[in-house]
């Protein structure tokens, strides 16, 4: 298929791409909605993080759709599409490839695990032992993985779309700091409305709406796509906002562990990502405020008295944001 984007055309105006960005981001959550019903902005958050060149931990009970929605995803990308079962006795080997003896040529030949795709879903990740959950960490951030001592890079762009049941504990080995640190963001798909689950049952009532589901992108148009995010402004009062609000979840005196400078950074390229998607050239702190939560809570660690008063992460980053008073001057791109 030939794609949103028109590769003949010359460079255009940064607006002319911009608006041409938030025309696929609107056809992605389109065709996504063909088959996952009502989860608009779940659809949303998986754009912003691919945009932003980072991964998604979703984080729901079994049953609510979180590997139709990454199947969706990607096939609507054009993009190639890897599974990972998280089990006990799955090795690193089994995520990043193995290499073995060919006897007709008599050489040692590697077999690329399915880490080696575009859009990875790790499902169960809290089932796969410490050992191979570590196995992700230089796929995550340095979007490649070493393999018998040879570095191999990973496919562009690639996102790590990982499933943990927050629910059912037996079995599972909690996903350490560090690991959750490097996951752009966390969402939730909770269950359907009652109109959107009676929906479901007739969308899937005679076939599966994903066997007929076509991409809407052509094979290059994200790359052309993602470095658009890195050119959209963000006001020097903006990112006192934004550092604001994170330094802040470090001093609460609910929080043990607090956001990384890491997720500052983090926060900063989705909110990017956030106003390229509504063709805007400049962040608002509005993006800031609707991507404070999915992008810290599940950085901090929340003292034991705070869990006993009920506090959680959410909650805080909400009161947070209620005390930081929003920036009203003018904050758009320069010589606005």
């Amino acid at each position: 298929m030939d794609g949103i984007l028109d590769q003949s055309q010359p460079a255009q105006d940064p607006q002319v791409s911009l608006a041409t960005l938030k025309r696929a981001a609107d056809s992605i959550c389109d065709n996504v909605g063909r088959v996952i019903v009502g989860k608009r902005d779940a659809t949303r958050l998986l754009l912003i993080a691919l945009l932003s060149e980072g991964h998604v931990l979703v984080e729901d009970v079994p049953g609510v759709g979180k590997t139709m929605l990454a199947r969706a995803f990607a096939r609507s990308l054009n993009v190639s599409f890897g599974r990972i079962q998280g089990t006990p006795d799955l090795l690193p080997s089994d995520v990043t490839g193995v290499s073995y003896y060919r006897q007709q040529t008599g050489e040692f030949v590697f077999r690329q695990g399915p880490i080696f795709a575009s859009v990875v879903l790790a499902d169960e990740i809290n089932r796969a032992t410490p050992r191979t959950q570590a196995a992700l960490l230089e796929a995550m951030q340095e979007r490649q993985v070493t393999v018998d001592g040879q570095t191999l890079p990973l496919p562009q762009p690639f996102l790590l779309l990982a499933t943990q049941n927050p629910v059912e504990l037996e079995g599972t080995f909690p996903l350490p700091e560090a690991q959750l640190d490097r996951f752009l963001l966390r969402l939730r798909m909770l269950y359907p409305a009652a109109d959107e689950e009676r929906a479901i049952l007739f969308r899937f009532k005679e076939a599966d709406p994903l066997t007929t589901l076509r991409p809407v992108l052509g094979e290059h148009d994200l790359a052309a796509l993602i470095p658009l995010v890195r050119g959209v402004h963000v006001s020097q009062v903006v990112a006192d906002y934004l550092l604001t609000v994170v330094r802040l979840t470090r001093e609460h005196p609910a929080v043990e562990l607090g956001a990384s400078p890491r997720a500052s950074l983090a926060l900063f390229r989705a909110a990017q990502a956030r106003a390229a998607m509504d063709a805007r050239d400049h962040v608002r702190p509005d993006d800031v405020k609707a991507l404070a939560r999915p992008v810290l809570a599940h950085r901090m660690i929340i003292t034991p008295q705070g869990r006993l008063r009920g506090q959680d992460a959410e909650q805080i980053i909400g009161a947070i944001l209620d005390q930081v008073s929003v920036p009203v001057e003018d904050t758009g791109a320069p010589g606005r």
